[in-house]
């Protein structure tokens, strides 16, 4: 019932007025569904050593500490741009070291990923009544000709971990450079060289990456508009973590903002559409949401 009532208040005779508005216009938009496979988790000092003597190692759950975006013009394609997208987790894990209560790890994983989208190119200076005389460079005037981009991302779920020797780890692990800003938000120094055994996470993340532009737009309002395009990516071969991750739906609502008179009379956790907050883990595959 609530859904053909939604249909008729959407009908063009219903609308009352149109407003112009000044905005940002989406320019182009994709969503994505990554399986990060064998992710290197640089664990703390005091947990690198718990590991080193560890038996097993179990991750509980990711969450993303921050995402550092840059926008470049794609050389001979006119309008498009390239989205460069670096994003730092925090790992948390279980060892168990000779048979005592799991010890808990705590590390940070890092993984990048390009996205490329159209930008719809533009020449003309933007001045605004903030703009200042610090903001100009000889005669280069810093103009916002380069759309911006956005990303939102859904913290991460943990689809597997493993334990691995150095000697054993992939030849392809290289050194990242980790702004103080982020090695800051842990207790201790993070390990990047010199440690006996490594911790690798795969993990599954659902993320919406969009270009934006200032507009002057005439227009009515009915629903959200979810991307249906892919990512452009190469995700290479899957595995089976990232077999059983494909078939996970995309969660179209928990991006955007629902009324919690939604969840009145329903009581099963899927059904939860915001008002709740918490972990929400998957007992089938040790996959863990934190919101």
């Amino acid at each position: 019932m609530s859904e053909q009532k939604d249909a008729f208040s959407c009908r063009p005779e219903n609308l009352r007025e149109a407003v112009c508005i000044h905005t940002k216009k989406i320019t182009d938009s994709c969503r994505d569904k990554d399986c990060i496979e064998d992710l290197r988790v640089y664990l703390t000092k005091d947990s690198q050593n718990i590991l080193d003597n560890a038996v097993s190692a179990k991750a509980r759950c990711a969450e993303l500490l921050y995402a550092y975006i840059d926008v470049e013009p794609v050389a001979f394609n006119r309008n498009h741009y390239c989205i460069d997208i670096t994003f730092y987790y925090r790992i948390l894990a279980d060892a168990i070291v000779a048979g005592n209560r799991p010890a808990t790890l705590h590390g940070l994983a890092v993984f990048s990923k390009r996205a490329v989208l159209c930008g719809e190119d533009s020449c003309a200076r933007i001045f605004t009544s903030d703009t200042r005389i610090g903001d100009l460079d000889g005669k280069t005037v810093r103009t916002s000709n380069h759309p911006t981009a956005v990303v939102e991302v859904l913290d991460p779920m943990v689809l597997a971990a493993k334990v691995r020797d150095v000697c054993e780890c992939p030849c392809h692990d290289t050194m990242v450079q980790i702004p103080s800003s982020i090695s800051s938000l842990f207790d201790c120094e993070l390990v990047c060289a010199n440690e006996r055994r490594r911790l690798y996470v795969t993990l599954g993340q659902f993320s919406i990456i969009r270009l934006e532009r200032d507009a002057q737009l005439l227009i009515p309002t009915f629903d959200n508009c979810m991307p249906t395009k892919e990512c452009c990516d190469n995700p290479g071969c899957a595995e089976d973590p990232c077999e059983m991750f494909s078939r996970i739906a995309f969660p179209v609502k928990q991006f955007f903002p629902t009324g919690c008179k939604e969840c009145e009379g329903h009581h099963e956790p899927e059904a939860d559409c915001g008002c709740h907050t918490g972990c929400q883990t998957g007992c089938d595959t040790g996959a863990c949401f934190l919101h």
